[in-house]
């Protein structure tokens, strides 16, 4: 059968027309338009869930933070005793909830005795993480050989009698000095870089859907606090001028962009005794084993106040901080719920408490004790 010039060209507009319906359907237009396309990969930041890039009208796929697998070299460090087990699982469960589940950081638990089998089973149960379980080595939980241990049962006696907090108890006079000088040098915390500090009791009040220790190491920051605070002033009454006896010796450690103005407010005549609370801190190891600190605790602790008087490790790192750090290395984990009692830091940003369960109207952060006006001054 013979096709004729006429019957021809309808047939070939036919195909013509298949042949462009099937190129739209492959192409990543037309394709993108029938909703079956693979959206462009995005990793959310916690501070702003919008997507990073094209238009926000269309639908993209937002992959959360922690299915980022870049980790930073960092872990948990808890100071704690086999009678705190169950303050502990309470702490952890909440941890784990709003932050360590998604991101896994490893922890590492120190006492000053063995843990229990049972510490060590019930605090491991809670986690996928790695958990490590250290002693204290006796020289870093003991009166150093320079100590007249005389006085300083004489001391904490008087203090004890005046009422002072925690006057009277030597082993959280031991604690506050191995915290200040010696956490970070135990075998099980050499091998990182960034540590978080936990206590017993203490609870996270808001979902952590992004990576702490990520953003210290990204954006250079060197240590990290949610509340600061007045200090009693009974419990450290020479611990300035002991400071100011060190930055005169080391004039070469104290760089000239600091942030001293945020502990005093006369020219270093005085502390005005604002600390950031150390229960809670995120910071950089290295910065804590680097010679300016190192230095400084060596000072602290040949004058023997940790043990004739009440020196804290809060006053300690924070005063530190403020004569070797500049306050962009400084960060105020606003968006970070957290309570120790009696105090509660409680974001006020509306979007960051949808994901908290604290009432922000009981925020510490700007009561008469807080020093947070300080802060947003220096």
């Amino acid at each position: 059968m013979v096709i004729s010039s006429t019957q021809r060209k309808p047939i070939l507009l036919a195909v013509v027309a298949l042949l462009l319906l099937l190129c739209f359907y492959l192409s990543p237009t037309g394709h993108l338009s029938s909703g079956s396309a693979e959206q462009p990969t995005i990793f959310r930041n916690a501070d702003n869930p919008q997507p990073l890039f094209g238009d926000p009208g269309k639908q993209q796929q937002i992959i959360p933070a922690w299915e980022n697998t870049t980790r930073a070299n960092a872990a948990f460090v808890i100071l704690t005793r086999n009678s705190e087990l169950d303050a502990l699982r309470k702490t952890m469960q909440q941890l784990e909830a709003r932050f360590n589940s998604k991101f896994n950081y490893p922890y590492v638990f120190l006492n000053d005795e063995e843990f229990t089998y049972e510490f060590r089973e019930l605090t491991s149960s809670l986690t996928k993480a790695k958990t490590n379980y250290g002693v204290i080595p006796k020289e870093h939980w003991s009166y150093p050989d320079w100590i007249d241990v005389k006085k300083a049962d004489e001391a904490r006696e008087l203090m004890g009698m005046q009422g002072i907090i925690y006057g009277d108890n030597l082993a959280y006079r031991h604690m506050c000095r191995f915290e200040s000088g010696f956490f970070y040098r135990h075998p099980l915390m050499l091998q990182y870089d960034y540590y978080w500090r936990v206590e017993p009791s203490v609870e996270f009040l808001c979902d952590i859907d992004y990576d702490p220790f990520l953003y210290m190491q990204e954006n250079n920051k060197k240590y990290g606090w949610t509340i600061s605070l007045l200090e009693y002033e009974s419990t450290i009454p020479t611990l300035w001028e002991t400071t100011k006896a060190f930055m005169e010796k080391h004039p070469e450690y104290i760089p000239k962009k600091n942030l001293l103005r945020f502990v005093t407010e006369n020219g270093g005549e005085s502390y005005n005794l604002c600390h950031f609370w150390s229960n809670f801190e995120i910071g950089d190891l290295n910065f804590l084993r680097g010679p300016e600190y190192s230095a400084y605790f060596d000072h602290l602790d040949k004058a023997g106040g940790f043990f004739y008087e009440r020196w804290g490790d809060a006053p300690v790192h924070s005063l530190a901080v403020a004569m070797f750090l500049d306050k962009s290395e400084v960060h105020f984990f606003d968006d970070i719920g957290y309570r120790h009692d009696p105090f509660m830091h409680c974001p006020l940003d509306r979007n960051v408490q949808k994901k908290c369960h604290c009432n922000a109207d009981d925020n510490f952060d700007f009561t008469v004790f807080s020093c947070m006006n300080k802060w947003l001054l220096a």
